[in-house]
């Protein structure tokens, strides 16, 4: 019987593989995606242990807003949702605003968080939009600083979330 430290370790090998042959690219796909669809990352990775129904936003449904998945061959691995929303803070006159993004745990620090930041960005250049901003809970900010966001102003408490950072960055 295999043990799940040989598991983990087999994973991490044949990973390394589809990486070297160029393989993994060809099997991940980010594609629009309905905002009920976002509920299979988003549940387990920012609303554990809340109902289901936590899991909708405000302005989920808006025609302004988009939802991506990046998908693992045909699984949803992780969502990001993209808000046309303006905050007053900047003067930039087309915004976006990141909401919800998460990647499932066991594909966490593979690039997939990376790769729907970038599809983010192209997304809102092709929308004529100078700034994406979001409120990044403080355990995010590093990632996001390494993808060149900027944190802005002091630490801030979402109920029921955890604290925060208003963060942006010029597209």
């Amino acid at each position: 019987m295999t043990s799940a430290i040989d598991k983990e370790f087999n994973m991490k090998i044949l990973y390394l593989y589809l990486v070297e042959k160029n393989i993994l690219k060809s099997m991940q796909n980010i594609s629009k995606i309905s905002s009920q669809e976002t509920f299979t990352v988003r549940h387990p990775v920012l609303r554990m242990g809340k109902p289901i129904e936590s899991c909708s936003f405000e302005g989920d449904d808006l025609e302004t807003t988009t939802h991506f998945g990046l998908f693992l061959k045909e699984s949803i691995i992780g969502v990001v949702s993209l808000f046309e929303a303006t905050n007053k803070l900047f003067p930039q006159k087309k915004q976006f605003q990141i909401r919800g993004m998460a990647v499932l745990k066991e594909h966490t620090k593979q690039g997939f968080g990376k790769a729907l930041l970038l599809h983010c960005e192209k997304y809102s250049i092709n929308q004529d939009a100078n700034l994406i901003w979001f409120n990044a809970r403080t355990e995010a900010t590093g990632f996001y600083e390494k993808m060149g966001y900027q944190k802005t102003g002091t630490p801030f408490d979402i109920k029921d979330v955890g604290e925060h950072y208003l963060m942006f960055k010029l597209v």
